[in-house]
Protein backbone atom coordinates (compact mmCIF):
# COMPACT_ATOMS: atom_id res chain seq x y z
CA UNK A 1 0.00 0.00 0.00
CA UNK A 2 2.80 2.38 1.10
CA UNK A 3 5.29 1.40 -2.17
CA UNK A 4 1.74 1.64 -4.33
CA UNK A 5 1.23 4.98 -3.30
CA UNK A 6 4.86 6.06 -3.86
CA UNK A 7 4.66 4.93 -7.03
CA UNK A 8 1.67 6.67 -8.05
CA UNK A 9 1.15 9.93 -9.32
CA UNK A 10 -2.59 9.76 -11.46
CA UNK A 11 -4.64 10.63 -8.58
CA UNK A 12 -8.86 10.76 -9.57
CA UNK A 13 -9.20 13.03 -6.44
CA UNK A 14 -6.32 15.65 -7.38
CA UNK A 15 -4.16 15.88 -10.47
CA UNK A 16 -0.49 17.05 -9.91
CA UNK A 17 -1.62 19.80 -12.20
CA UNK A 18 -5.34 20.49 -10.25
CA UNK A 19 -2.36 20.96 -7.13
CA UNK A 20 -0.71 23.15 -8.60
CA UNK A 21 -3.33 25.55 -9.68
CA UNK A 22 -4.90 25.31 -6.05
CA UNK A 23 -1.62 26.41 -4.39
CA UNK A 24 -1.82 29.36 -6.80
CA UNK A 25 -5.03 29.94 -6.33
CA UNK A 26 -4.58 29.64 -2.21
CA UNK A 27 -1.56 32.42 -2.77
CA UNK A 28 -4.06 34.66 -4.60
CA UNK A 29 -6.79 34.19 -2.49
CA UNK A 30 -5.07 33.98 1.29
CA UNK A 31 -4.13 37.89 2.29
CA UNK A 32 -0.40 37.98 3.61
CA UNK A 33 1.84 40.90 5.18
CA UNK A 34 4.99 40.33 7.02
CA UNK A 35 6.23 43.97 8.27
CA UNK A 36 9.41 44.33 9.76
CA UNK A 37 9.35 46.35 13.34
CA UNK A 38 11.58 46.80 16.11
CA UNK A 39 11.69 44.55 18.92
CA UNK A 40 10.03 47.14 21.42
CA UNK A 41 6.97 47.21 18.66
CA UNK A 42 5.92 43.49 19.03
CA UNK A 43 3.00 42.90 20.83
CA UNK A 44 3.05 40.35 23.79
CA UNK A 45 6.25 40.72 23.83
CA UNK A 46 8.97 42.08 26.03
CA UNK A 47 12.85 42.00 26.33
CA UNK A 48 14.40 40.91 29.80
CA UNK A 49 17.36 43.07 31.60
CA UNK A 50 20.04 41.06 29.61
CA UNK A 51 17.71 42.01 26.41
CA UNK A 52 16.59 38.77 25.52
CA UNK A 53 13.10 38.23 23.64
CA UNK A 54 10.02 36.52 25.34
CA UNK A 55 6.56 36.14 24.98
CA UNK A 56 4.32 37.64 27.61
CA UNK A 57 2.53 34.36 28.56
CA UNK A 58 5.91 32.47 28.60
CA UNK A 59 4.80 30.30 26.57
CA UNK A 60 5.75 29.84 22.85
CA UNK A 61 9.72 30.37 22.84
CA UNK A 62 11.96 33.01 23.43
CA UNK A 63 15.34 33.90 21.97
CA UNK A 64 18.46 33.87 24.71
CA UNK A 65 22.48 34.30 24.65
CA UNK A 66 24.69 31.19 25.19
CA UNK A 67 28.16 30.07 25.65
CA UNK A 68 29.47 27.12 23.73
CA UNK A 69 32.51 24.92 24.97
CA UNK A 70 33.67 21.59 23.24
CA UNK A 71 37.06 19.95 22.38
CA UNK A 72 36.09 18.94 18.72
CA UNK A 73 36.60 20.71 15.47
CA UNK A 74 38.90 23.82 14.93
CA UNK A 75 36.83 26.23 16.71
CA UNK A 76 36.23 25.64 20.65
CA UNK A 77 34.85 28.09 21.90
CA UNK A 78 31.84 30.62 20.04
CA UNK A 79 28.84 32.51 21.55
CA UNK A 80 25.50 33.43 20.20
CA UNK A 81 21.97 33.82 20.16
CA UNK A 82 19.37 30.84 20.14
CA UNK A 83 15.90 29.85 19.77
CA UNK A 84 15.10 28.16 23.07
CA UNK A 85 11.53 26.19 22.83
CA UNK A 86 10.85 23.71 25.75
CA UNK A 87 7.68 22.16 24.72
CA UNK A 88 7.15 19.66 22.21
CA UNK A 89 4.89 20.53 19.27
CA UNK A 90 2.71 18.06 16.54
CA UNK A 91 4.08 17.39 13.36
CA UNK A 92 1.42 15.14 11.57
CA UNK A 93 -0.36 13.78 8.93
CA UNK A 94 -4.03 11.67 8.62
CA UNK A 95 -3.89 9.02 5.64
CA UNK A 96 -6.36 6.90 4.34
CA UNK A 97 -6.73 4.32 2.17
CA UNK A 98 -8.44 4.44 -1.02
CA UNK A 99 -8.70 1.46 -3.59
CA UNK A 100 -5.58 -0.01 -2.25
CA UNK A 101 -3.48 3.10 -2.20
CA UNK A 102 -2.94 5.34 0.93
CA UNK A 103 -3.23 8.94 0.17
CA UNK A 104 -1.72 12.00 2.68
CA UNK A 105 -4.24 14.58 3.75
CA UNK A 106 -1.77 17.89 2.71
CA UNK A 107 -2.42 21.15 4.04
CA UNK A 108 -1.48 24.78 1.99
CA UNK A 109 0.04 26.41 4.32
CA UNK A 110 1.38 30.13 4.81
CA UNK A 111 4.37 30.81 7.39
CA UNK A 112 5.31 34.19 8.10
CA UNK A 113 9.00 33.86 6.69
CA UNK A 114 7.90 31.18 3.88
CA UNK A 115 10.14 33.20 0.49
CA UNK A 116 7.17 31.94 -1.43
CA UNK A 117 4.17 31.75 0.88
CA UNK A 118 2.16 28.50 -0.06
CA UNK A 119 4.00 25.61 0.81
CA UNK A 120 2.67 21.78 1.30
CA UNK A 121 2.59 21.23 4.95
CA UNK A 122 1.83 18.81 7.25
CA UNK A 123 -2.47 18.05 7.80
CA UNK A 124 -1.42 18.96 11.62
CA UNK A 125 1.31 21.52 12.50
CA UNK A 126 1.59 23.12 15.70
CA UNK A 127 3.39 24.03 18.58
CA UNK A 128 2.30 23.35 22.06
CA UNK A 129 0.92 26.81 22.67
CA UNK A 130 -0.98 26.90 19.11
CA UNK A 131 -2.86 23.92 20.90
CA UNK A 132 -3.48 24.88 23.96
CA UNK A 133 -4.67 27.99 22.37
CA UNK A 134 -2.45 30.12 24.29
CA UNK A 135 -2.92 33.36 21.42
CA UNK A 136 -7.00 32.60 22.53
CA UNK A 137 -7.20 31.31 18.79
CA UNK A 138 -9.07 28.64 16.92
CA UNK A 139 -8.33 25.02 17.35
CA UNK A 140 -6.09 23.48 14.83
CA UNK A 141 -7.61 21.62 12.13
CA UNK A 142 -7.90 17.97 13.02
CA UNK A 143 -6.18 18.43 15.99
CA UNK A 144 -8.49 15.60 17.96
CA UNK A 145 -7.80 13.00 15.56
CA UNK A 146 -4.15 13.19 16.81
CA UNK A 147 -4.94 13.36 20.06
CA UNK A 148 -7.42 10.47 20.35
CA UNK A 149 -5.40 8.30 18.03
CA UNK A 150 -5.18 4.19 18.72
CA UNK A 151 -2.30 2.62 18.88
CA UNK A 152 -3.69 0.34 16.00
CA UNK A 153 -3.99 3.92 13.56
CA UNK A 154 -0.46 5.09 14.37
CA UNK A 155 2.04 4.21 10.92
CA UNK A 156 4.96 6.40 12.58
CA UNK A 157 5.39 7.66 15.62
CA UNK A 158 8.54 9.18 16.97
CA UNK A 159 10.76 12.48 19.16
CA UNK A 160 12.71 13.94 16.13
CA UNK A 161 14.85 16.93 16.91
CA UNK A 162 14.87 20.24 14.98
CA UNK A 163 18.16 22.67 13.51
CA UNK A 164 20.20 22.44 16.00
CA UNK A 165 22.56 25.18 15.59
CA UNK A 166 19.68 27.26 15.82
CA UNK A 167 17.64 25.53 18.58
CA UNK A 168 18.45 24.43 21.43
CA UNK A 169 17.34 20.78 22.46
CA UNK A 170 14.35 21.45 20.54
CA UNK A 171 11.90 18.54 19.39
CA UNK A 172 8.55 17.36 17.68
CA UNK A 173 6.63 14.83 17.67
CA UNK A 174 6.16 13.67 14.09
CA UNK A 175 3.20 11.33 13.74
CA UNK A 176 1.57 9.93 10.70
CA UNK A 177 -1.95 7.75 11.14
CA UNK A 178 -4.29 5.91 9.67
CA UNK A 179 -8.06 6.74 9.38
CA UNK A 180 -10.96 4.86 8.11
CA UNK A 181 -13.48 7.57 9.01
CA UNK A 182 -14.76 9.66 6.00
CA UNK A 183 -13.22 13.25 6.70
CA UNK A 184 -14.16 16.56 5.85
CA UNK A 185 -11.63 17.89 3.58
CA UNK A 186 -11.68 21.99 4.29
CA UNK A 187 -10.88 24.72 1.74
CA UNK A 188 -6.66 24.21 2.47
CA UNK A 189 -6.60 20.57 2.38
CA UNK A 190 -6.36 18.14 -0.17
CA UNK A 191 -5.44 14.39 -0.51
CA UNK A 192 -2.19 13.34 -2.21
CA UNK A 193 -0.25 10.34 -2.78
CA UNK A 194 3.47 9.72 -1.63
CA UNK A 195 4.36 9.81 -5.14
CA UNK A 196 2.63 13.66 -5.95
CA UNK A 197 4.46 14.81 -2.91
CA UNK A 198 7.61 13.53 -4.01
CA UNK A 199 7.16 15.13 -7.26
CA UNK A 200 6.77 18.23 -5.69
CA UNK A 201 9.65 17.74 -3.78
CA UNK A 202 11.44 17.86 -7.17
CA UNK A 203 10.88 21.31 -7.36
CA UNK A 204 11.86 24.79 -5.71
CA UNK A 205 10.61 25.42 -2.20
CA UNK A 206 7.21 23.58 -3.10
CA UNK A 207 6.97 21.36 0.17
CA UNK A 208 8.26 22.60 3.44
CA UNK A 209 11.00 21.17 6.18
CA UNK A 210 8.07 19.68 8.32
CA UNK A 211 6.47 17.69 5.73
CA UNK A 212 9.95 16.27 4.69
CA UNK A 213 11.09 15.36 8.34
CA UNK A 214 7.39 13.10 8.90
CA UNK A 215 7.75 11.61 6.06
CA UNK A 216 11.82 10.84 6.08
CA UNK A 217 11.00 8.14 8.72
CA UNK A 218 8.54 5.89 5.93
CA UNK A 219 10.27 2.71 5.55
CA UNK A 220 10.26 1.83 1.50
CA UNK A 221 10.87 -1.53 1.63
CA UNK A 222 9.30 -4.02 -0.82
CA UNK A 223 9.30 -7.20 1.22
CA UNK A 224 7.02 -4.92 4.01
CA UNK A 225 4.78 -3.40 1.49
CA UNK A 226 4.71 -5.90 -1.13
CA UNK A 227 3.68 -4.99 -4.67
CA UNK A 228 3.26 -6.87 -8.01
CA UNK A 229 4.08 -4.27 -10.25
CA UNK A 230 7.55 -2.13 -10.31
CA UNK A 231 7.76 -1.24 -13.95
CA UNK A 232 7.51 2.51 -12.73
CA UNK A 233 10.63 2.29 -10.83
CA UNK A 234 13.55 4.07 -11.98
CA UNK A 235 16.97 2.13 -12.18
CA UNK A 236 18.09 4.35 -9.33
CA UNK A 237 14.40 3.72 -7.54
CA UNK A 238 15.71 -0.04 -7.40
CA UNK A 239 18.72 0.51 -6.35
CA UNK A 240 17.43 2.22 -3.32
CA UNK A 241 14.85 -0.45 -2.61
CA UNK A 242 17.81 -3.04 -2.73
CA UNK A 243 19.66 -0.63 -0.32
CA UNK A 244 16.38 -0.69 1.95
CA UNK A 245 15.78 -3.92 2.11
CA UNK A 246 19.49 -5.78 1.88
CA UNK A 247 21.59 -6.92 5.08
CA UNK A 248 24.67 -6.56 2.85
CA UNK A 249 26.49 -3.80 4.00
CA UNK A 250 30.29 -1.97 4.43
CA UNK A 251 29.60 -1.88 8.04
CA UNK A 252 26.85 -3.48 10.62
CA UNK A 253 24.77 -1.58 12.91
CA UNK A 254 26.55 -2.48 15.83
CA UNK A 255 29.96 -1.10 14.27
CA UNK A 256 28.13 1.87 13.57
CA UNK A 257 26.79 2.26 17.31
CA UNK A 258 30.09 1.94 18.68
CA UNK A 259 31.93 4.62 15.81
CA UNK A 260 28.76 7.23 17.19
CA UNK A 261 28.78 6.01 20.68
CA UNK A 262 32.66 6.13 20.76
CA UNK A 263 32.82 10.29 19.35
CA UNK A 264 30.35 11.17 22.08
CA UNK A 265 32.24 10.04 24.78
CA UNK A 266 35.65 11.13 23.20
CA UNK A 267 34.24 15.08 22.47
CA UNK A 268 32.65 16.94 25.18
CA UNK A 269 30.03 19.93 24.50
CA UNK A 270 29.45 22.21 27.07
CA UNK A 271 26.69 24.63 26.78
CA UNK A 272 25.59 27.59 29.08
CA UNK A 273 23.64 30.62 28.94
CA UNK A 274 25.00 34.30 29.19
CA UNK A 275 23.56 37.39 28.83
CA UNK A 276 22.26 38.23 25.40
CA UNK A 277 23.34 41.58 25.45
CA UNK A 278 27.02 40.23 27.03
CA UNK A 279 27.72 38.07 24.11
CA UNK A 280 31.02 38.13 22.35
CA UNK A 281 30.70 39.41 19.04
CA UNK A 282 27.34 40.57 18.66
CA UNK A 283 25.11 43.37 18.98
CA UNK A 284 21.44 44.04 20.27
CA UNK A 285 20.08 46.52 18.38
CA UNK A 286 16.67 48.43 18.78
CA UNK A 287 15.54 46.21 15.52
CA UNK A 288 18.32 43.34 14.71
CA UNK A 289 20.35 41.51 16.81
CA UNK A 290 23.29 40.55 14.37
CA UNK A 291 27.26 39.81 14.14
CA UNK A 292 29.74 42.61 14.26
CA UNK A 293 30.73 41.33 11.04
CA UNK A 294 27.61 40.31 9.41
CA UNK A 295 28.04 37.09 8.93
CA UNK A 296 25.90 33.24 9.63
CA UNK A 297 22.50 34.95 10.56
CA UNK A 298 20.33 37.92 12.44
CA UNK A 299 17.64 37.72 14.65
CA UNK A 300 14.68 40.40 13.59
CA UNK A 301 11.19 41.02 14.62
CA UNK A 302 7.82 40.68 12.13
CA UNK A 303 4.14 42.15 12.31
CA UNK A 304 2.51 39.35 10.56
CA UNK A 305 -1.33 39.25 9.06
CA UNK A 306 -1.89 35.60 7.67
CA UNK A 307 -5.95 35.10 6.87
CA UNK A 308 -6.64 32.01 7.29
CA UNK A 309 -4.68 31.05 10.40
CA UNK A 310 -6.03 30.48 13.84
CA UNK A 311 -5.59 33.85 14.62
CA UNK A 312 -4.72 36.23 12.01
CA UNK A 313 -2.49 38.75 13.43
CA UNK A 314 0.61 38.63 15.78
CA UNK A 315 4.02 39.58 16.60
CA UNK A 316 7.12 37.35 16.74
CA UNK A 317 11.05 37.08 16.47
CA UNK A 318 12.72 35.33 13.23
CA UNK A 319 15.78 34.41 12.33
CA UNK A 320 17.32 35.50 9.32
CA UNK A 321 20.60 33.57 7.75
CA UNK A 322 22.69 35.88 6.05
CA UNK A 323 23.61 33.37 3.07
CA UNK A 324 22.38 29.74 1.63
CA UNK A 325 23.70 27.01 2.62
CA UNK A 326 24.16 23.42 0.99
CA UNK A 327 23.31 20.21 2.46
CA UNK A 328 24.23 16.84 0.44
CA UNK A 329 24.12 13.20 0.25
CA UNK A 330 26.97 11.13 -1.20
CA UNK A 331 25.67 7.87 -2.30
CA UNK A 332 28.14 5.30 -3.90
CA UNK A 333 27.46 1.57 -4.56
CA UNK A 334 29.60 -0.46 -3.21
CA UNK A 335 29.42 -4.71 -3.69
CA UNK A 336 25.99 -3.64 -5.45
CA UNK A 337 24.54 -1.93 -3.10
CA UNK A 338 23.87 1.71 -2.44
CA UNK A 339 26.09 3.16 0.28
CA UNK A 340 25.07 6.72 1.59
CA UNK A 341 28.31 8.91 3.32
CA UNK A 342 27.04 9.83 6.53
CA UNK A 343 28.78 12.46 9.17
CA UNK A 344 28.56 12.41 13.13
CA UNK A 345 28.17 16.43 13.42
CA UNK A 346 28.24 18.34 16.49
CA UNK A 347 25.95 21.21 17.04
CA UNK A 348 25.55 23.53 20.16
CA UNK A 349 21.96 22.18 20.30
CA UNK A 350 22.12 18.72 19.78
CA UNK A 351 20.58 16.81 22.57
CA UNK A 352 23.59 14.65 22.58
CA UNK A 353 26.48 15.96 21.43
CA UNK A 354 26.49 14.65 17.52
CA UNK A 355 24.21 13.26 15.39
CA UNK A 356 24.00 11.92 11.76
CA UNK A 357 23.83 14.50 8.90
CA UNK A 358 24.35 14.32 5.27
CA UNK A 359 27.52 14.23 3.83
CA UNK A 360 28.09 18.19 3.35
CA UNK A 361 26.44 20.25 5.70
CA UNK A 362 27.36 24.23 5.59
CA UNK A 363 23.84 26.45 7.43
CA UNK A 364 26.08 28.66 9.20
CA UNK A 365 28.02 30.53 6.82
CA UNK A 366 29.43 31.37 3.05
CA UNK A 367 29.81 27.87 2.22
CA UNK A 368 32.02 29.07 -1.19
CA UNK A 369 34.49 31.23 1.39
CA UNK A 370 33.57 29.73 4.75
CA UNK A 371 34.36 25.76 4.25
CA UNK A 372 37.45 25.65 1.59
CA UNK A 373 39.18 22.80 3.56
CA UNK A 374 35.50 21.22 4.74
CA UNK A 375 35.79 17.82 3.39
CA UNK A 376 33.83 16.69 0.14
CA UNK A 377 32.52 20.07 -0.36
CA UNK A 378 34.59 20.56 -3.37
CA UNK A 379 34.45 17.28 -4.82
CA UNK A 380 30.13 18.33 -4.47
CA UNK A 381 30.38 21.66 -6.15
CA UNK A 382 32.60 20.71 -9.12
CA UNK A 383 30.66 17.45 -9.42
CA UNK A 384 29.74 16.65 -13.68
CA UNK A 385 26.04 17.05 -13.89
CA UNK A 386 25.46 13.68 -14.63
CA UNK A 387 26.36 12.52 -11.26
CA UNK A 388 23.80 14.94 -10.11
CA UNK A 389 20.20 13.27 -8.89
CA UNK A 390 18.97 15.55 -7.15
CA UNK A 391 19.21 19.33 -6.49
CA UNK A 392 16.58 21.73 -6.12
CA UNK A 393 16.26 25.00 -3.06
CA UNK A 394 14.58 24.18 -0.11
CA UNK A 395 13.48 26.26 2.48
CA UNK A 396 13.82 26.03 6.45
CA UNK A 397 10.77 26.14 8.74
CA UNK A 398 9.16 29.44 7.72
CA UNK A 399 7.39 29.42 11.77
CA UNK A 400 10.72 30.80 13.02
CA UNK A 401 13.36 31.37 9.78
CA UNK A 402 12.74 34.09 7.62
CA UNK A 403 13.13 33.64 3.87
CA UNK A 404 16.03 30.76 4.78
CA UNK A 405 16.69 28.16 1.56
CA UNK A 406 19.20 26.19 1.24
CA UNK A 407 20.46 23.91 -1.83
CA UNK A 408 19.77 20.24 -1.30
CA UNK A 409 21.79 17.58 -3.34
CA UNK A 410 21.83 14.02 -4.32
CA UNK A 411 25.04 12.37 -5.83
CA UNK A 412 25.58 9.56 -7.09
CA UNK A 413 29.59 8.86 -7.26
CA UNK A 414 31.87 7.11 -9.52
CA UNK A 415 33.33 4.25 -9.03
CA UNK A 416 36.42 5.97 -8.47
CA UNK A 417 35.43 8.06 -5.38
CA UNK A 418 37.33 6.23 -2.50
CA UNK A 419 36.04 4.21 0.78
CA UNK A 420 38.19 5.14 3.20
CA UNK A 421 36.89 8.60 5.09
CA UNK A 422 37.78 11.00 7.68
CA UNK A 423 37.18 9.71 11.66
CA UNK A 424 34.12 11.40 11.77
CA UNK A 425 32.66 9.71 8.75
CA UNK A 426 31.46 6.71 7.58
CA UNK A 427 29.27 4.75 4.86
CA UNK A 428 25.21 3.21 5.89
CA UNK A 429 22.99 2.07 3.36
CA UNK A 430 19.32 2.37 3.43
CA UNK A 431 18.59 -0.49 5.80
CA UNK A 432 20.48 0.90 8.10
CA UNK A 433 19.68 4.67 7.46
CA UNK A 434 16.03 3.66 8.73
CA UNK A 435 17.38 1.83 11.52
CA UNK A 436 18.51 5.02 13.10
CA UNK A 437 15.24 6.53 11.84
CA UNK A 438 12.93 4.52 13.53
CA UNK A 439 14.77 5.95 16.70
CA UNK A 440 14.70 9.46 18.43
CA UNK A 441 17.56 12.01 17.77
CA UNK A 442 20.19 9.85 15.35
CA UNK A 443 19.71 11.92 11.99
CA UNK A 444 19.30 15.40 11.96
CA UNK A 445 16.66 17.38 10.45
CA UNK A 446 18.74 18.56 7.33
CA UNK A 447 19.57 14.45 6.76
CA UNK A 448 15.82 13.49 7.24
CA UNK A 449 14.90 16.21 4.93
CA UNK A 450 17.36 14.66 1.93
CA UNK A 451 16.01 11.14 2.67
CA UNK A 452 12.47 12.36 2.12
CA UNK A 453 13.41 13.91 -1.36
CA UNK A 454 14.51 10.45 -2.22
CA UNK A 455 12.58 9.77 -5.93
CA UNK A 456 11.66 6.36 -6.71
CA UNK A 457 10.40 6.40 -10.43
Amino acid sequence: MLIKSLLTTDNPFNSSEDLKAWIECRNQEIAVEVDMVSFKEMKHWHQNEDLSLHHNSGKFFSIEGISVDTDYGDINHWEQPIIVQAEVGYLGILTKEFNGVLYFLMQAKIEPGNVNCVQISPTLQATKSNYKRVHQGKKPNYLDYFVNAKPNQIILDQLQSEQGARFLRKRNRNIIIKVDDDIEVLSDFRWMTLGQIKEFMQFNNMVNMDTRTVLSGLKMDVFQNPISDLSNVSDFGEGLLLSSATNHSMHTVSQHLSWLSNLKSKYDLLIQKKPLNNINGWNVCADEIVRYDKKFFRVIAAHVKISNREISEWYQPLVQPMQQGLCAFIIKEIDGIYHFLVQAKLECGNFDVMELAPTVQCLTGDYKNDFLNLPFLDYVLNIPKNNIVFDTLQSEEGGRFFHEQNRNMIILADENFPTDVPPNYTWMTMNQIFSFLSYNNYLNIQARSLIAQLKYN
